[in-house]
């Protein structure tokens, strides 16, 4: 712990192209351009199945065994096949992208379609009474009741996306799984714990940052909070009121 601590405090550590800034923002790339990717196919998809019921076995199953995929072995056997097709830069970076949008892609879809899904019927029966078509419906009614399960299914994709990414030095990429691979190789435990933690802390502190967002756009009454709030200022009402008839009938 004291030689990981060491490693994470030297300000010498931090510098450079192989420093921990740059592997940080390298590893932040990766996982951005993988949930774009993912959120770009997943979300659509999702909003078709969860309005019109159609394809949700389909859908249901293609996730399923999306999630049963070996991450470290699918990406070896892309980098083996389009290492061949695209020459360059791109014959690596194609399939870092691809597997981590792969990985992505399951839990951003059924948080999705099974936000839409949810939604109470009578909702929609009100939304069609006052004259709106079905992607009015859709955009207006459904998909604000659904944020709360799109944003968990983003979340939950993005916290799986920056674990995995550490793969991406597996392949000769850079990010924080650089200093993973270099302290297997050369036996520098310090330098494996550091990169660990720096893993992890990077997830809580997307993670938490996300959470932020969910609560500044999602409605208070979807979220729960204006109910809570509600329950609270009920139960104060009811303690003052009990107390003024005590006073009142002493």
């Amino acid at each position: 712990m004291n030689g990981m601590w060491g490693w994470l405090t030297d300000g010498a550590h931090w510098q450079g192209p192989d420093g921990i800034t740059t592997r940080l923002l390298e590893h932040l790339a990766y996982s951005a351009v993988s949930l774009v990717v993912a959120a770009v196919i997943a979300i659509p998809l999702g909003l078709v199945i969860g309005h019109t019921g159609r394809g949700r076995v389909v859908g249901v199953g293609v996730t399923g065994a999306m999630r049963a995929i070996p991450s470290l072995g699918l990406l070896f056997l892309s980098v083996m096949t389009l290492g061949d097709t695209w020459t360059g830069d791109l014959g690596l970076y194609a399939p870092v992208f691809a597997v981590l949008a792969i990985l992505a892609i399951p839990p951003i879809l059924a948080g999705t379609y099974a936000g839409i899904e949810q939604v109470d019927p009578a909702a929609r029966d009100a939304a069609k009474g006052m004259g709106m078509r079905g992607t009015q419906v859709l955009w207006r009614v459904e998909v604000p009741c659904a944020l709360p399960l799109i944003a968990s299914g983003l979340r939950s994709a993005t916290l799986q996306v920056i674990a995995t990414a550490t793969l991406a030095a597996s392949v000769s990429l850079g990010g924080l799984g650089r200093f993973l691979i270099d302290g297997i190789q050369i036996r520098d435990y310090p330098q494996m714990a550091g990169g660990a933690v720096l893993v992890a802390a990077l997830a809580l502190i997307v993670d938490l940052g996300l959470a932020g967002l969910q609560r500044l756009v999602v409605s208070p009454g979807l979220s729960g909070r204006t109910t809570r709030r509600t329950g609270r200022r009920g139960a104060d009402q009811e303690r003052t009121s009990g107390s003024t008839t005590e006073k009142a009938t002493a």
